[in-house]
């Protein structure tokens, strides 16, 4: 469940900080009972950054398939880098 909380609570950084990092999910804060700003750790913004990125490739990805676009061969693909870089 969403954590809400009002903008007042702000002046406790320290437990908005441990709250951040204790729940690994943004906490949303309300101005005068609506909703104002979102307030998540570094780790969680840096995680849903990494989600929406691997989410815009795949829809890349989807379109070039649908486009029937010139795609490579995976297997050809880690052979052209084994050889490049050699067996692992």
């Amino acid at each position: 469940m969403p954590e809400i909380r009002p903008i007042k609570d702000l002046r406790n950084t320290t437990e908005i900080s441990e709250l951040c990092h204790k729940s690994g999910e943004p906490i949303y804060i309300t101005k005068n009972g609506y909703g104002d700003l979102v307030v998540m750790s570094m780790e969680a913004y840096e995680k849903k950054l990494a989600k929406l990125d691997m989410y815009e490739k795949l829809a890349k990805a989807e379109k070039q398939l649908k486009k029937g676009e010139d795609l490579l061969d995976a297997e050809e693909v880690f052979l052209d880098l084994r050889n490049k870089y050699g067996k692992s």
